[in-house]
């Protein structure tokens, strides 16, 4: 799993930051978001949900994931 950050978009506005239950674990926002540290991220998608400039995605790496 991953996050991506168009930093074309962002604009470094910090409400993917704000917004995640874990953000001050996962976010640092300074010119742009860089989510740093994954291991608290619960994919949620909270943070792509509440961008406004639509600059975050969240990507599932199915090729990783065990099939049960």
């Amino acid at each position: 799993m991953r996050i991506d950050i168009d930093e074309e978009k962002c604009t470094g506005c910090g409400i993917c930051k704000e917004s995640c239950p874990k953000g001050p674990k996962i976010w640092d926002v300074n010119q742009i978001a860089v989510a740093t540290n994954l291991r608290y991220c619960h994919l949620c998608t909270i943070c792509a949900s509440k961008c406004p400039e639509e600059a975050i995605a969240i990507v599932r790496d199915v090729q990783n994931e065990t099939k049960k």
